[in-house]
């Protein structure tokens, strides 16, 4: 007997993603009926993509339908993907799908695709040549060994050879690190690039002597990516110059690796150098990196091997932080909570901000054992007295408080239709007041952000911070922070502060509340090398506006 309340549903929800899909804007309705998820809306999207009439019509709306619904969208792919009357140009979208969603298909599931659809487009396509891109991409996400000789002769082939060693990246075949290694000095830009992070993949130190090889004798712009691959499978991460660029940075890697040298040695801080009670410098020199911005592994499908970063504890990602690309917008979203051992290592910073009132060299010796713990790389530490406010509603954060900003200057702006949440970081934060002003970028957003869950603060040590700074006292929050400088779309100057909170969260809270500037270390690393922006300028127009007065 057939539940008629069931079939009810089912049919509402059928009619619903119908209207979504014949909508004025399909794309906007589908995204509403997805963020409301109705039940069996995944059953209804397989049903109407089995429908011949359905499928003609909106194919490319309901694989991206597929692909935005997450664990529901994933049972039905590898279901559609075994169905045998399907085109080729269905197959290839829902493959695309699938990979785009990191999904470990099963291996005969990709072998009857790679017998039934065609070649590569490129330019070497044949009837016999190099499997279809998305191939390329599943086999290294299928965990399935067996498809190593066939990606490994894939790296001859120019328009497939990055994908196939990403692949064979992927699937840790590490009888390809030497082939892959001999051939960085064969290819250039994204493909070198690819190269050298499917070395990193595999994890292999027999990778090592080649990149040595290699960096002595590659070009300036290929210096970059051997250094970070090098650093990734050796643990050491050798100082450079702070804001070498161009030649001087290829020369300044080249000296580091010189003399063959790849074990990890302790951390050194060193070059300190306190210019006032408000102001030091500092360097990391092999520093453990347990708290770091590192690159997201390559997106399958995505046409750039380092793209997406997260700011990690432990390798594990805290915050997404996004692209590097200068011209996109600046958005931070929360991925997991750190391990309890990883905020441990703040908490041993935590006796002398209990009052703290300047910087001296004694708190920065006694303090290098955690320092080492950070990223290598040059720093600057700056005492301020930070106007800051607890928010948690979506409307109310600069990070879409900007995006109503620049719309109300360029009607043209891509993001001027996006909604509040498109742009929440997915957790109650602080934020600066008002932004801070500045001199070439006009000011600066400024953001806060927790690295444990704020509903697991303590009242009671909120309320006890509360009344100590209510007697004058200025206990600290200690954030490792960084400057952001954007030219969003190519046409607004965009300026960030964005920290994480490494200890101090109950402080801050009690700040809040009061509505008292909050004392802040900040901890910011600049100078990163290979192009990245430093942010000295954006550091002294803080420093400016709120450093500590002596």
């Amino acid at each position: 007997m057939v539940d008629t309340a069931c079939k009810g549903d089912h049919d509402t929800v059928r009619v619903r993603l119908r209207a979504a899909l014949r909508a004025d804007d399909p794309w906007t309705a589908l995204y509403a009926l997805s963020t409301d998820r109705p039940a069996g809306l995944a059953e209804a999207v397989e049903e109407l993509y089995r429908s011949d009439v359905d499928r003609a019509a909106f194919r490319p709306h309901l694989a991206w339908f597929l692909r935005s619904m997450g664990e529901p969208g994933d049972a039905v792919l590898p279901r559609l993907l075994a169905e045998p009357a399907f085109a080729a140009a269905d197959r290839r979208d829902l493959l695309r799908t699938a990979v785009a969603r990191g999904l470990r298909l099963p291996a005969d599931l990709l072998r009857a695709y790679g017998q039934e659809a065609p070649a590569s487009s490129g330019s070497d396509a044949r009837a016999d040549g190099p499997a279809a891109p998305e191939l390329v991409d599943a086999m290294g996400l299928s965990g399935d060994p067996s498809f190593a000789p066939r990606l490994g002769a894939l790296l001859e082939i120019p328009s497939v050879r990055s994908r196939a060693a990403l692949a064979l990246g992927r699937l840790g075949a590490r009888e390809w690190t030497a082939p892959i290694a001999g051939r960085l000095s064969e290819v250039t830009g994204l493909d070198h690039t690819a190269f050298t992070v499917a070395l990193e993949l595999m994890g292999d130190p027999a990778a090592v002597p080649h990149l040595l090889r290699w960096l002595a004798e590659s070009g300036e712009e290929r210096v970059y990516d051997v250094h970070h691959a090098l650093v990734r499978l050796t643990g050491r991460d050798p100082l450079l110059p702070e804001l070498e660029r161009g030649a001087g940075y290829a020369a300044a890697v080249r000296a580091a690796w010189a003399d063959g040298r790849t074990e990890h040695t302790p951390a050194v801080v060193r070059d300190l150098v306190v210019e006032s009670g408000a102001r030091a410098r500092f360097s990391v020199d092999g520093g453990a990196g347990r708290i770091r911005i590192a690159f997201d592994p390559p997106s399958p499908g995505s046409s750039r091997p380092r793209w997406d970063r997260s700011l990690t504890f432990d390798d594990k990602p805290l915050y997404r932080v996004g692209s590097h690309c200068d011209t996109c917008e600046l958005s931070l979203t929360l991925l997991d909570w750190p391990a309890d051992e990883a905020t441990g290592t703040a908490a041993r910073m935590r006796a002398r901000p209990a009052d703290l009132d300047r910087i001296d060299a004694a708190l920065l010796a006694e303090w290098s054992p955690v320092l080492g713990e950070l990223e290598t790389g040059h720093y600057r530490a700056l005492l301020l007295d930070l106007p800051l406010e607890r928010v948690t509603r979506p409307a109310r954060s600069w990070w879409y408080r900007r995006v109503v900003a620049r719309a109300q200057v360029d009607d043209d702006s891509e993001y001027g239709e996006d909604r509040p949440e498109d742009h929440w970081p997915g957790v109650a934060h602080f934020q600066l007041t008002t932004p801070v002003p500045g001199g070439r970028v006009p000011f600066a957003y400024g953001a806060l952000l927790p690295s444990q869950p704020p509903e697991a603060l303590d009242p009671a040590t909120v309320a006890r911070h509360a009344a100590a700074i209510a007697a004058g006292e200025r206990p600290a929050a200690v954030v490792l922070g960084w400057i952001d400088d954007r030219y969003v779309e190519a046409r607004h100057q965009e300026r960030w502060l964005v920290g994480a909170v490494l200890d101090g969260h109950h402080r801050l809270a009690a700040y809040a509340a009061a509505g008292v500037p909050a004392r802040v270390l900040l901890l910011a690393c600049v100078g990163g090398g290979g192009g990245v922006d430093g942010g000295l300028e954006g550091l002294e127009e803080v420093a400016a506006a709120y450093g500590r007065r002596d």
